[in-house]
């Protein structure tokens, strides 16, 4: 058994490895998609180890590599282990392994996600250092099942496009700042892939989101405070749904303490499906 770089490693071989490990889970990649997740989430193959079994990837930990917070940050793109290699602590193995290499790149900090009932992974993540720093929700709704009422708005305003990057208002609408894969870094890796829409009063921007079709996800959304309750959300959400080409809705890592996502999503039929702990590290 030996633990090395992927720097060398063709992607075919790592989509084998990824769809070995997680064969067991509901929601299946196909390589286009696993490219597109790891382009997006910044994966850098030079950074990224994996424990091999002769020449076979028998558990691995796909790093995406960028800034969060200002700080140069390592993500757990995609940590997983073949079955029957399982139990023997690799997971652990390759990423303390891995620490020189992305202390020598500068990388500062580790930031992970991971679901609330993996309760052995989260024990795993603790006797290695990492601290919760947040709670999110996740929510998935079929289209078929989605209430897409329209509301009346109180304004009269309209929806067009909008490139984010010319908006130096957009994070005053936030009530949290968002998630390694919903932050503007990883919008923007992957820009030819999302649709930008604003509502706007006038020339002022009031609301906007950003959406993936592809993929049906939800990736921000977000009306300025004082011009909330006048059904803004809903225009746009609405335009997401004629959009939208996947057969369901996903919105990925809101904080918790935000009630006025969860109240929006819920009034659309699109409860909370589960739960993840963000958790840090500085190395």
């Amino acid at each position: 058994m030996e633990i090395k770089s992927l720097s060398k490693i063709t992607f075919d071989t790592i989509f084998k490895a990824f769809n070995q490990a997680f064969a067991d889970y509901e929601v299946q990649l196909n390589k286009e998609q696993l490219q597109t997740m790891l382009k997006r989430r910044g994966f850098n193959p030079n950074l990224s180890f994996a424990a091999f079994d002769e020449n076979e990837i028998v558990a691995f930990t796909l790093n995406g590599i960028g800034n969060f917070n200002g700080m140069p940050t390592a993500y757990d793109t995609g940590t997983g282990t073949l079955k029957d290699y399982r139990g023997k602590g690799l997971a652990t193995k390759i990423f303390e392994y891995s620490i020189p290499y992305l202390r020598e790149a500068n990388i500062k900090q580790y930031l992970l996600e991971v679901l609330q009932h993996n309760t052995k992974a989260i024990f795993v993540y603790k006797n290695l250092g990492f601290e919760t720093t947040r709670e999110f929700n996740y929510f998935i709704q079929k289209n078929g099942a989605i209430k897409n009422e329209t509301k009346i708005s109180d304004i009269s305003c309209s929806i067009k496009q909008i490139d984010i990057e010319k908006f130096n208002s957009i994070p005053d609408f936030w009530d949290f700042y968002p998630s390694w894969q919903n932050s503007f870094e990883s919008i923007k890796r992957t820009r030819e892939d999302f649709v930008s829409l604003g509502a706007f009063i006038g020339e002022q921007l009031i609301g906007y989101c950003v959406f993936e079709p592809t993929s049906g996800d939800i990736t921000q959304i977000a009306v300025d405070k004082q011009n909330r309750g006048k059904g803004i959300a809903t225009l746009l959400f609405n335009k997401i749904i004629k959009l939208n080409k996947n057969d369901a809705i996903k919105v990925v890592n809101t904080d918790i303490s935000c009630d006025s996502i969860t109240h929006f999503l819920k009034a659309k039929n699109i409860d909370i499906t589960g739960k993840q702990f963000e958790m840090i590290k500085e190395i």
